[in-house]
């Protein structure tokens, strides 16, 4: 893109000025995160998709593509942690895999969150959407009393206000929750019954009255489910909630005060459902209506905030989780559809396929010459960082750890960001570091190291390791102290939650003891 003079002069003054008046001109957040949307599944992003999502090409359009970012992890839980947290799940307890609907919550109390930052700094907070960080329910399955609020949950991580579900819909205790309970409780039972427009399962009724009459109903034991959940009314429900909270109704989010909603959808995750109304659009199946169902509901928020005013002084995130779930494969055959294109592999895979995702944001108000792409590193543990400058807000040294602002890409149309190394990390425990376009995919269990230049070779078909062993011995030395330090950003050194783990393959256990004591004396 060519940058004109008076570009240049319009974002220095803007630059100047929004110093002046930061503060007065913060604005209102919406983060939009899908689940298990690879980088093809945008219309924008995949020239030869077979389905369009044009409430997705035009927050592109309208703001920036980040054509290189990339979630912490490539499955559900791990990668929310990073993304609320600004910090590496490897980190904390949780090496690999991911969290059933109960259990503690992987956020510790007093951690720093989306939420809690944007909270203290005057905003409005809101979670609609699935969690899947864990939640602990009153007593237990099969004898709950449901009378008892639901803690360690969104509404003890920074949000005022929470509707949504626990976890994804294979996990169960499925209801409509809102705040610390659900109108209608998980009182019955179901299993996964079969989808006929995809390849998946569907939970909808009817429903059981024990786990017993479940298996006997379907062949496996039930889970927990309200009597009035069905699957395909979470996109709507959650679009609908979300804009009842920031019109006031719910939450008093226009009381002159921000306001920060987090809306994780559960798609297109499986079940795949998508509503009636999107039957036989696209010509992808099940899995392209579904598609075309969320950007449907992302349009539904578009248009609330053009009607409502709220739009100019906005900013609009979207980006996945993860990369697309293994039947992306299937999809190559009977449609013709890339869901991770251009990329090798998918969901848990530490290829870019599993982590490089589809990112985009619009801020009308905030944003110097839109509709530009970026295509240099961005994280999005970068968000926690990249809004408390946005605010004014500081970070204290045990926040944030892997979080980089990323501002100026906003603020500046010919910004040329380099970040510090990105750390990726697959379902299995496997790591790999990229800095620029060099990626090191580090040695795990029976598997060698890899290494990859992905400005010439962004499939990862031609495995450098052999040909550049001192590229990929400088780029296993910046992960080892990525790892023991405790932090990427600069700053004084913090613990992991645990010691030495298994995946950490490339360094001894004792070695790791060293650097870590080494790290913790220089504090």
């Amino acid at each position: 893109m060519r940058i004109s003079t008076s570009q240049l002069i319009a974002f220095f003054v803007f630059a100047w000025g929004s110093q002046m008046c930061l503060a007065a001109e913060r604005p209102n957040i919406i983060v939009i995160y899908t689940d298990d949307q690879g980088f093809g599944d945008a219309s924008c992003l995949n020239p030869n998709a077979k389905f369009q999502t044009p409430n997705l090409d035009r927050l592109a359009s309208e703001g920036i593509s980040f054509t290189n970012a990339h979630c912490s992890d490539t499955v559900c839980t791990p990668s929310r942690y990073g993304l609320l947290t600004g910090r590496y799940c490897w980190r904390t307890t949780k090496k690999t895999g991911v969290m059933v609907a109960e259990g503690k919550c992987l956020i510790e109390d007093g951690r720093m969150t989306l939420a809690s930052m944007l909270r203290d700094q005057g905003y409005k907070t809101a979670m609609v959407g699935k969690w899947h960080l864990g939640m602990d329910f009153p007593g237990d399955a099969g004898s709950r009393d449901w009378t008892q609020p639901v803690r360690d949950m969104p509404l003890d991580k920074g949000f005022d206000y929470f509707y949504g579900i626990p976890a994804s819909l294979n996990y169960g205790v499925l209801a409509w929750f809102e705040g610390r309970h659900a109108k209608v409780p998980p009182t019955v039972f179901t299993a996964k019954k079969p989808n006929k427009r995809h390849v998946d399962y569907r939970i909808k009724p009817p429903y059981q009255n024990s786990p017993a009459e479940t298996k006997k109903a379907i062949g496996k034991l039930g889970m927990e489910v309200a009597p009035d959940f069905i699957d395909n009314q979470c996109l709507t429900r959650f679009t609908d909630k979300a804009i009842e909270w920031m019109s006031g109704k719910s939450g008093s989010a226009k009381e002159g005060k921000p306001f920060f909603v987090y809306l994780p959808y559960t798609s297109p995750h499986y079940p795949v459902c998508p509503l009636p109304e999107f039957h036989g659009k696209g010509d992808c199946g099940g899995y392209g209506e579904f598609v075309i169902e969320t950007d449907h509901h992302v349009g539904r928020i578009l248009k609330f905030l053009d009607k409502s005013g709220l739009d100019e002084n906005t900013m609009v995130v979207f980006t996945s989780d993860n990369g697309p779930e293994k039947s992306w494969k299937q999809r190559i055959d009977d449609f013709g559809h890339h869901s991770n294109a251009p990329f090798r592999g998918g969901k848990r895979d530490i290829y870019e396929g599993g982590h490089r995702v589809p990112f985009f944001i619009r801020w009308p108000k905030g944003i110097i010459s839109p509709g530009r792409e970026f295509s240099n590193l961005v994280g999005q543990t970068d968000l926690l960082a990249t809004f408390a400058q946005i605010t004014g807000a500081s970070l204290p040294n045990n926040a944030g750890e892997d979080s980089h602002s990323f501002l100026t890409v906003l603020k500046n149309p010919v910004s040329n960001l380099s970040r510090r190394p990105l750390v990726s990390h697959g379902v299995n425990g496997r790591f790999a570091i990229t800095h620029g376009s060099m990626k090191l995919i580090m040695p795990h269990r029976k598997a060698e190291g890899e290494l990859y230049d992905l400005a010439a070779d962004p499939a990862e078909t031609k495995n450098l390791a052999n040909e550049k062993p001192a590229i990929g011995f400088k780029l296993m030395q910046q992960l080892t102290d990525i790892v023991c330090n405790g932090r990427t950003t600069p700053g004084a050194k913090q613990p992991n939650d645990t010691g030495y783990w298994s995946d950490l393959t490339w360094l001894s256990e004792a070695r790791y003891r060293s650097l870590v004591a080494d790290a913790e004396s220089a504090n």
